[in-house]
């Protein structure tokens, strides 16, 4: 049978081992819970303090706090180490070679209005009409002072005019 010291230098190996071993963050995790968790195995041996005698109480709780410290150092050792690898491939996998040439983009379509404007242009120029083009708005002296409406016609007030 094994004395409590023993078990818990077999704890500390055991878990020096599993946290060496551990390959990603999440792994180490699991090691920190089945070691130090609540229902971890030097908690459990922790637990069992009081059942121990007197005399062997202050070197059982000495060793169990000596292997605690440990654990928790190696772990945040094996942490900072797993976190700068993850940190790496990611600079890694993100590179970016500016000097590759840019991706070409496919070639769209015509817009359908575009599109049918242009088939209705087709089929009046071939019957003999032409396409003219002239301003988006007209001006005021074409609207209004052209077709002789005086300045306080009612059309040109501000309700019925493009102003």
């Amino acid at each position: 049978m094994l004395t409590v010291i023993e078990q818990l230098e077999q704890l500390r190996a055991g878990g020096l081992a599993d946290v060496a071993a551990a390959a990603s963050e999440d792994e180490l995790e699991a090691v920190r819970v089945a070691v130090l968790g609540k229902k971890g195995s030097l908690t459990a041996i922790l637990r069992g303090l009081g059942s121990l005698s007197a005399t062997e109480r202050p070197a059982v709780g000495k060793t169990a706090n000596v292997v605690r410290r440990e654990l928790e150092s190696a772990l945040e050792a094996r942490r900072v180490e797993l976190s700068a690898a993850a940190m790496q491939a990611s600079i890694e996998a993100g590179r970016l070679d500016v000097t590759l040439p840019g991706r070409a983009r496919p070639l769209g379509s015509q817009h359908l209005i575009h599109r049918l404007r242009d088939e209705i242009i087709d089929v009046f120029s071939g019957i003999g009409y032409r396409v003219a083009e002239g301003p988006e708005i007209e001006l005021d002296f074409f609207n209004f002072t052209a077709l002789n409406h005086e300045p306080q016609h009612p059309a040109r007030s501000a309700s019925d005019t493009f102003y």
